[in-house]
């Protein structure tokens, strides 16, 4: 059996873009049958179920290709990466417990379908818990464990509990759990792990997820430690020969370093409020683009944006571009609308199966409301608005529906598999001990919150070289 799903506009980000009163077809496998004109959907499928989506579109679901669970929101403000790492990330990464780093997950994978991500990629710890979570909620993900293998970081995940990830939970739920692995940075291992990570990429077929290039500081102490800068540093260690590598930010990368990740293939995920909010500066989104890169979008986690709304990051990926260039054409909607979907899904090898509406991908959609002020005056058509009220103007609270393999996963804006009052308290009980023992080491450690100095002003934020 067959179940029609029409709406008014359906945008499939292949060819054609964008249809009016339009239907997806979707079957019982999970899979898209058809895409096209409602009318002749109905024709060809006269016994299935029809849902009709008035005053919706339909779209491909969003991917979130970077984003940390977490429990700070609202807790780590104020400073710039580095020196926010030391003051609030670290210390809570030595304290925290694996009911904690579950309850985040539930938490942060509640919050992303309901705005709308049907895919996200989560670099996280304690992940069984995390795949758990996905597993019961329904979304696709891929998990990258914030591994560290270095006696100066020796309270993050291992490479050995990241292969044990990959045993029990790689190609799980329907194939809809990936586990890659996951390194926080090139200075939290130490050469013999750059080799087994890498190994391990190759042995299981699954991708390296890591960042780079986030902060001028990255950059100034790269080149102290290597003498080469980021790109070439990964390089020099090996861990761009992984069987995938997806970097998270690339902020500060040079027109070198730009053309080694389109040579290599190899993806980058564009964080606009985190690079803002953190004072990290702007990506050269075009730039990477031009030179054929797959540039995915990314919140980045709670603590450092502070929601998980990828309708808000594409606005602001947009804006930033415009700034960037002093350009007000820069970044267009269909550009930056296929970052958050095709592109992002491309940067993640998973173009073959989501990204697009078209017949053979699953079924990984989203009902956007057309009946909003946000939304108003709506025009249709390829010379319409719709595209740029998008990008501009819709927030992640106005989706009402997600499905996930063919599964309506939010339905009327409510969360199906899951109460999410229930999520809400039970991560409101288990923060404030969290946050007390995350405290605790701070001050044992003579660090006080809120009290670790910026450092020196750096360059303009235009100046990569």
């Amino acid at each position: 059996m067959h179940h029609i799903h029409s709406a008014d506009h359906v945008i499939t980000m292949a060819s054609p873009l964008l249809l009016q009163d339009a239907a997806v077809v979707v079957a019982d496998q999970g899979d898209i049958a058809w895409v096209g004109d409602r009318a002749e959907a109905l024709r060809r499928y006269p016994q299935a179920q029809e849902t009709r989506h008035r005053r919706h579109l339909l779209m491909p679901g969003l991917v979130n290709a970077h984003c940390h669970s977490g429990l700070l929101r609202g807790t780590a403000e104020g400073l710039p990466v580095w020196q926010w790492l030391q003051t609030y990330i670290d210390p809570m990464h030595r304290v925290l417990r694996a009911e904690e780093a579950e309850c985040a997950s539930w938490l942060c994978y509640a919050e992303a379908l309901l705005s709308g991500t049907t895919t996200l990629v989560d670099m996280w710890r304690y992940m069984d818990g995390s795949a758990r979570a996905a597993q019961a909620l329904g979304l696709r993900v891929v998990l990258a464990p914030y591994v560290a293998e270095h006696p100066e970081h020796d309270d993050f995940e291992t490479l050995d509990r990241n292969e044990a990830l990959i045993d029990a939970w790689h190609g799980g739920a329907d194939g809809r759990i990936q586990v890659w692995v996951g390194l926080e940075h090139l200075f939290y291992a130490e050469p013999w792990a750059w080799k087994r990570a890498v190994d391990m990429t190759q042995r299981y077929r699954t991708g390296l997820h890591t960042h780079s290039n986030e902060s001028r500081f990255d950059v100034t102490e790269t080149r102290q430690r290597f003498g080469l800068r980021p790109v070439e540093a990964l390089e020099r260690a090996g861990l761009l020969d992984a069987y995938r590598v997806l970097l998270a930010h690339g902020v500060w990368l040079n027109d070198r370093e730009i053309e080694m990740l389109a040579q290599r293939g190899i993806g980058v995920v564009h964080n606009p409020a985190s690079n803002m909010k953190l004072a990290s500066g702007i990506a050269p989104v075009q730039r990477l683009l031009a030179a054929g890169v797959a540039v995915g979008l990314g919140t980045d986690g709670e603590k450092e944006n502070n929601n998980l709304d990828l309708f808000e990051e594409m606005k602001l990926a947009s804006l930033l571009a415009k700034l960037r260039h002093l350009d007000a054409s820069a970044l267009d909607a269909w550009q930056v609308l296929g970052m958050a979907t095709r592109d992002g899904a491309r940067a993640l090898g998973l173009e073959d199966r989501i990204g697009t509406l078209e017949a053979g991908k699953r079924a990984d959609m989203i009902a956007v409301r057309t009946d909003t002020p946000r939304m108003t005056p709506l025009i249709g058509g390829a010379a319409g608005n719709l595209h740029h009220n998008l990008v501009h103007a819709v927030r992640g609270g106005d989706v009402s529906m997600t499905m996930v393999d063919g599964q309506v996963l939010v339905a009327d804006g409510v969360l199906q598999r899951a109460e999410l009052s229930a999520l809400i308290d039970h991560a409101n009980r288990l923060t404030p001990a969290l946050l007390a023992r995350r405290d605790d080491d701070v001050r044992r450690r003579g660090v006080p919150i809120n009290e670790v100095a910026a450092g020196p002003a750096l360059p303009s934020i235009w100046d990569a070289d």
